[in-house]
């Protein structure tokens, strides 16, 4: 009922609503180290410059975060699974380009947001119909809900890692931020605990 931006949404609006109700919202949703995936996505989609094939890789990667931990709710009637294929396809798509000259290789941060945008219809058409899948296609999916959770685990070490060590550089003159390197820190505590009940997921 309270909205900072009203539908219907563009891609665009709907991370800036994001952003501007994480901690009252999203973050008791989602893991809150998540906003950086979402700042990353909003500095990068909206803006008027281009990204190499390097960037482009890295959003969609983010994007898949995104919408696995959010998986984690609901599957919003079928909606997401059918988005998280989508981003696949494109990132699928996008390793296969990058075997082309390199004049290809330059997106259009434009295009890919309208790329992003242009499944919405797709989207709100599957929200109507019961998703069958066979046993293959169910198997395919958890693997790649397996390898989306790992993938995640390992962007959000570099997160944490990167803010620490910066943190403790004799060289950098900055003032050490203490609630900043506490909330670093005991992220990677809850990481430690995350990957050793995978560890024990995939023994069992």
């Amino acid at each position: 009922q309270i909205l900072y931006l009203k539908p219907p949404w563009t891609l665009a609006s709907l991370l800036q609503c994001y952003k501007k109700h994480w901690v009252a919202v999203f973050g008791h949703v989602v893991p809150r180290s998540l906003l950086a995936t979402v700042e990353y996505l909003y500095k990068h989609l909206l803006s008027a410059q281009t990204v190499d094939s390097l960037t482009a890789g890295m959003l969609l990667r983010e994007s898949k975060n995104l919408l696995h931990a959010f998986s984690s709710r609901s599957d919003y009637n079928g909606v997401l699974p059918q988005a998280y294929t989508e981003i696949s396809k494109l990132h699928q798509t996008l390793t296969e380009v990058r075997g082309a000259p390199a004049d290809t290789m330059v997106l259009s941060e434009n295009a890919v947001c309208e790329k992003m945008e242009a499944m919405t219809p797709n989207l709100q058409n599957c929200e109507e119909k019961t998703l069958h899948s066979s046993t293959h296609t169910a198997q395919e999916n958890r693997h790649q809900e397996i390898w989306s959770v790992l993938e995640g685990v390992w962007n959000t070490m570099n997160l944490y890692s990167v803010e620490i060590f910066q943190k403790l550089d004799p060289n950098t003159i900055a003032v050490i931020s203490k609630s900043s390197f506490e909330e670093a820190f005991l992220g990677l505590q809850k990481l430690i605990a995350a990957v050793n009940d995978i560890l024990e997921g995939i023994r069992r």
